[in-house]
């Protein structure tokens, strides 16, 4: 008899490719020596009341089959718990995935979370908390948040098309915004392009914004973008894959285990899924979060 395990597919993931080789992930986990049972949900609400009734009830891991968003579902219910996140990547951003040195390609990221869960391979990482909801990669607030905004209200282009046309439309309005950024209860007030508060290093589908985040050293790593044009920010986004966007001087970074933003009209994303707007208090809670295999920062 295998190790039980529950298994959250985000049918959507990946614009489908999630759903398109849930099957052979499933047949890998088999063959891993693991029992796997899929959640049924359609929605993130449903997605993480399964996967909390799935922990309550003594799976052996939850296995996130999708993007960060699958992961960041089933982070609100093993988060604090115990039981182990394993995540299969299969979206259109697996920074989580990535964080965790996870196989990119889902069979073998399936096969290999089933030996490490065979053989105990299983490690304590900090977790983000805020608002009450758990996050594992970057919170962040200001330009990105305000694309990701913009996008999610747009219902013309569909696809990826939709995020270059509130990329458009965010530069042309492009200022900074006055936040309260206080660090371990020492408050600063400054203009900001935007602020990543990093668990991990990864945010939007490899950028490397917060690129020396340690997700087990109990602290957040802060990287505050200040008043830059237009120009200078279309130029420095490609230096965010590599993360040496943090030689700019415009860029600031800062660690803490307690940060607090405060301003008006932004509003946080965290792994990519709306958290809440500000003012917000972002906190690292050490070795709240166990995960299947290797990671490194």
């Amino acid at each position: 008899m295998g190790v039980d395990v529950a298994v959250l597919v985000s049918a959507a993931a990946g614009r489908g490719r999630a759903r398109t080789v849930s099957a052979t992930v499933l047949e890998a986990l088999r063959r891993g020596g693991l029992t796997p049972t899929v959640l049924a949900a359609t929605t993130r609400a449903e997605a993480e009341r399964a996967a909390a009734e799935a922990v309550a009830a003594g799976t052996g891991a939850v296995v996130a089959v999708g993007g960060d968003g699958a992961a960041h579902a089933a982070l609100q219910a093993v988060a604090g718990t115990g039981t182990p996140l394993a995540v299969v990547p299969a979206g259109t951003g697996n920074d989580l995935a990535l964080a965790l040195g996870v196989p990119p390609e889902p069979v073998a990221a399936a096969a290999a979370a089933a030996t490490d869960l065979r053989e105990g391979a299983v490690r304590g990482l900090d977790a983000g908390r805020t608002g009450g909801r758990w996050w594992a990669t970057v919170l962040c607030c200001g330009f990105d948040s305000a694309v990701t905004d913009r996008a999610n209200r747009l219902r013309w282009p569909r696809g990826p098309r939709r995020y270059d046309v509130a990329i458009l439309a965010e530069l042309a309005r492009l200022r900074p915004r006055e936040v309260t950024l206080t660090l371990d209860g020492e408050p600063r007030t400054l203009p900001v392009t935007l602020v990543a508060v990093g668990n991990t290093a990864w945010y939007g589908g490899g950028m490397r914004v917060c690129p020396d985040a340690d997700p087990a050293d109990g602290r957040l790593d802060v990287t505050v973008v200040g008043p830059v044009t237009r120009r200078e920010l279309v130029r420095t986004r490609p230096r965010l894959t590599a993360g040496t966007h943090v030689a700019h001087p415009a860029v600031a970074v800062h660690r803490a285990a307690r940060v607090e933003l405060a301003g008006a009209g932004l509003t946080t994303y965290a792994d990519g899924e709306p958290v809440a707007a500000l003012p917000v208090v972002a906190e690292a809670v050490p070795g709240a979060l166990r995960v299947v295999g290797s990671a490194r920062p």
